[in-house]
């Protein structure tokens, strides 16, 4: 890491992005759990940079927005008109004031590119003691892009558009990435020596490495090692390319660190996930936010997770969770949905077709199957039979149910909040609990059963029921005649 810390990074953000068509700003658009702009961020973090810029100017108010929640330390410099990526950095130094030192320009739709790779194109920079230092690549087809020349000691003698190129040049694959790292001082002097005398009439950053050599001073390139993270991001079908690069990168890593990805081709894993080693992590699993997996847990197949965390040895399957804590030796799934507030203790269950929302279950706990716990606590090993609703919502407020330990809630019950089911209670099936169940006490809350005799044969006469229940009681008349 360099000794010093840049005296900024600038990233250009103003662009319209028209190719996206999208009402949002190009920039603002999304992969693995961040927006372009902040995976652009969290690399220039990385530098420690003393000040943090960020030019915006088509749909500002979104990006402005955008960076007061994900990044409220970054300055926010308006570009009123895009008058190129030259005008851009102009203006940006005349409302920050004078940057002495290195400053770093980058853009904030290249959203593959490594913090580590603009902290090599900075250390090369004070290393070579360079004006400017262009980060370079090789592409395995340079068409279209400018071609770095050369001289013998390595310096960049000439950055050669592709139109403007002959033969021997175009065949140079060192092609010029677009960012780079400046002399504060003489960017600013060289910025105010940049013309507008161009076919598009505007005011282009790649002039200055031109305008320095002329002075005098030396320009030097940088060439990251990986030519796919120097892409931007122009379009959707580009946008895709990039989250599915930035994906495998993602699945590597957490693979590297002694996790099994079973699948990764079905796998999806936003940026600032964290996984233990010895996870095992089945096909069809997408992990958004910031979910943790722990030592050892399953998740898969047929999982998405977001902001959850799941304990160790835990087992999730076939399930949806948001903002949920799961406990080690858990179990989740199949069919089962997660909601906020949802909390899971050690060996705690949730089941087939399960529904919880801000709840919390206890230790050795059950729900297994075809439930709704809703604002709810339900104590140690506990079981809530099949069918069940906890009944939270009253058509105005929602009210909390406390389940007790070792307690037996019996199938098809409702548990009309609020209400509390005392240790060790049982209720019975088919009940609507209204009232507090005491402690060891068994609560029915049924009508008794009445069997009216005939009723179908009288009420649906002719019907296949009808039918059915005449046969019956006629081989029971026969039955009964030859006792």
């Amino acid at each position: 890491m360099s000794a010093r810390r840049p005296a900024a990074v600038i990233v250009l953000a103003a662009g319209e992005g028209t190719r996206m068509k999208s009402r949002k700003s190009k920039v603002l658009h999304e992969l693995c759990g961040r927006s372009m702009l902040g995976h652009v961020l969290a690399a220039a973090e990385q530098l420690r940079p003393q000040r943090l810029i960020v030019v915006v100017g088509h749909r500002r108010e979104q990006v402005i927005e955008h960076l007061a929640e994900h990044a409220p330390h970054a300055e926010t410099v308006v570009q009123e008109r895009q008058g190129g990526t030259g005008h851009a950095v102009r203006i940006a130094l005349e409302q920050v004031g004078a940057l002495a030192g290195t400053v770093v320009v980058t853009n904030g739709d290249h959203p593959l590119l490594r913090g580590r790779t603009l902290q090599e194109l900075v250390d090369a920079h004070e290393r070579e003691g360079n004006a400017a230092t262009v980060l370079t690549t090789e592409m395995p087809d340079p068409t279209g892009y400018g071609r770095i020349l050369r001289g013998p000691d390595g310096a960049v003698t000439a950055i050669v558009e592709h139109k403007d190129a002959d033969e021997a040049q175009r065949a140079v694959r060192e092609v010029n990435v677009g960012m780079y790292a400046f002399d504060g001082t003489l960017l600013e002097a060289a910025l105010k020596q940049v013309t507008t005398d161009n076919a598009g009439g505007e005011e282009y950053l790649t002039d200055v490495p031109a305008i320095l050599r002329e002075q005098g001073h030396r320009v030097g390139a940088f060439t990251a090692p990986d030519w796919v993270e120097t892409q931007g991001v122009n379009d959707r079908v580009q946008l895709a390319q990039a989250r599915r690069l930035l994906n495998a990168r993602i699945l590597e890593e957490h693979m590297r660190a002694g996790v099994t990805v079973v699948d990764p081709a079905s796998t999806w894993i936003d940026v600032q996930v964290t996984i233990e080693p010895d996870v095992v992590i089945h096909p069809n699993t997408q992990l958004h936010g910031r979910t943790h997996l722990a030592e050892d847990a399953q998740v898969g197949p047929n999982v998405t997770l977001t902001d959850t965390s799941v304990g160790a040895g835990a087992v999730v399957t076939n399930a949806v969770a948001v903002g949920a804590e799961i406990g080690p030796q858990a179990s989740v799934g199949p069919f089962a949905y997660l909601r906020p507030g949802t909390r899971l203790a050690r060996k705690a269950k949730a089941g087939t077709y399960v529904e919880m929302k801000n709840a919390v279950v206890g230790e050795g706990s059950k729900v297994p199957h075809l439930t709704y716990v809703g604002d709810a606590e339900i104590g140690q090993g506990s079981n809530i039979g099949a069918g069940c609703v906890f009944v939270n919502y009253d058509g105005v407020n929602k009210h909390r149910s406390v389940v007790g330990d070792h307690v037996k809630i019996g199938s098809d019950n409702m548990l009309v909040a609020p209400v509390r089911i005392g240790d060790g209670a049982y209720t019975a099936a088919g009940s609507v609990i209204v009232s507090d169940v005491p402690p060891g006490a068994m609560a029915v809350a049924r009508s008794r059963q009445r069997n009216i005799e005939g009723w179908v044969e009288r009420k649906r006469p002719g019907t296949p029921a009808a039918e059915a229940a005449r046969r019956a009681m006629e081989r029971a008349d026969e039955a009964g005649s030859g006792e």
